[in-house]
């Protein structure tokens, strides 16, 4: 069988895990210490998926300079605690081995660091399945799903047309679209299912239950 999609990139947070716990305590923490109070987490799951230093300015309305402290300062217990609370969705491993059968090539492009997702794909044991990791610098280069797409392609000498991306946010769709890429909106992450249509995703998975079905029967 040919395989319609020979190359399938994954978003990373809401995508194939659940970073909830580990974001908002350490977006919590970083607004603790810029004097904000925010005791109700559930309030702060909007910071799942966007890059994060855009995501403090117009949530907050914080200048580029505050931003960064505020960046630096979720930084300072994300890296420490927060990779760790995180979890792996149910049916993610089984999807990753039965692509890797199909002689899928797989990659992870992530607006987070690659360094923090390097040990999160290290730590949760799904490393293996990909061939390598793609994520923003630490200065902020790249957080742009576009640019960071644009980035991988270049480097991996992808063909667009053999590709498909798959994401739980706007940013991934847009980031496939402008880079001539099939997109995979998936529905049990963080983006609601009106975000995602408004980007006319070339499918729509709302579980992934779904998408495993999908990748056997259709492409």
């Amino acid at each position: 069988m040919s395989l319609r999609y020979s190359t399938v990139l994954f978003d990373l947070d809401g995508t194939l895990t659940d970073p909830r716990e580990g974001i908002t305590r350490s977006i919590q923490y970083a607004l603790a210490k810029l004097g904000i109070d925010e005791p109700d987490l559930t309030k702060l799951e909007h910071f799942i998926g966007p890059p994060l230093l855009q995501a403090f300015m117009q949530f907050y309305g914080f200048d580029e300079a505050k931003a960064w402290q505020a960046v630096n300062a979720y930084r300072e217990r994300f890296k420490v605690t927060g990779l760790y609370e995180n979890r792996v969705f149910d049916g993610v491993m089984p999807l990753l081995e039965a692509l890797n059968q199909q002689g899928r090539q797989l990659y992870v492009a992530t607006s987070k660091p690659w360094e923090f997702a390097r040990e999160i794909a290290r730590h949760f044991d799904f490393a293996r399945h990909f061939k390598v990791i793609y994520g923003s610098e630490l200065d902020g280069t790249r957080t742009d799903k576009v640019e960071l797409i644009a980035h991988l392609m270049r480097e991996e000498r992808l063909d667009p047309a053999a590709t498909l991306m798959i994401g739980d946010r706007k940013h991934d769709l847009i980031g496939a679209r402008r880079n001539g890429l099939d997109s995979a909106a998936v529905g049990y992450g963080f983006g609601s299912f009106e975000e995602l249509n408004a980007e006319a995703p070339t499918w729509h998975f709302e579980t992934l239950d779904e998408m495993h079905q999908g990748f056997l029967q259709r492409f």
